[in-house]
């Protein structure tokens, strides 16, 4: 798989997305939002498969689009991330967002979308949940995981924004980074090579 940072595979996700400066989208304006649809979607990605399906979502129902970021982003390293996320997920941490959605109560339906996380939400649709009131929206997940499932999602949504209208989501088996690691990492011990 290509690395995230790769200039294509960047322009390649971006495109499929749909994120554009046209179309409806929302724009972060000295911490306010402009709202130009009742729908939005709300995602959080890291390698980008999550970007791709909001973009889509976006384009089918013109909806605004709103990229959930931990004020301090993860690390670039998948290894690294994947032991904060834990350590996050272990303690409760809720950290802290980029940006928050500051009109959330001119959206009458909210998509929500991120990647599975050690068979679970990331700690940063925590914050979102925590910071944004859903209460009497209809809240739509759409997932994206690397083989495991759903894990216990749907109960962390549930519990945390327990007066929305949690509706059936989306999911699919995505992003192929642990496989392709192990797949690699399998293929290195065959490679002889003197160090």
């Amino acid at each position: 798989m290509a690395s995230s940072n790769d200039p294509t595979r960047r322009a390649v996700m971006t495109a499929l997305a749909g994120i554009s400066l046209g179309g409806a989208s929302l724009t972060a304006v000295g911490g306010e939002a402009r709202v130009s649809s009742r729908t939005l979607v709300a995602y959080f990605s890291r390698s980008g498969n999550t970007r791709v399906v909001a973009g889509l979502i976006r384009r089918t129902l013109n909806a605004d689009l709103f990229e959930i970021q931990p004020a301090t982003p993860y690390p670039e390293d998948y290894l690294e991330t994947v032991e904060q996320a834990r350590q996050e997920r272990d303690s409760d941490h809720e950290p802290a967002l980029a940006a928050s959605v500051a009109r959330i109560a001119n959206y009458d339906t909210v998509f929500l979308g991120f990647p599975i996380w050690g068979e679970t939400t990331p700690p940063v649709i925590r914050s979102f949940l925590s910071a944004h009131d859903l209460s009497d929206k209809p809240l739509i997940p759409f997932i994206t995981h690397g083989g495991y499932g759903l894990g216990n999602s749907r109960a962390v949504l549930a519990r945390r924004a327990p007066r929305a209208e949690l509706r059936q989501g989306f999911s699919m088996q995505a992003d192929q980074e642990r496989q392709t690691m192990n797949l690699v990492n399998d293929w290195m011990k065959s490679v002889n090579v003197t160090r």
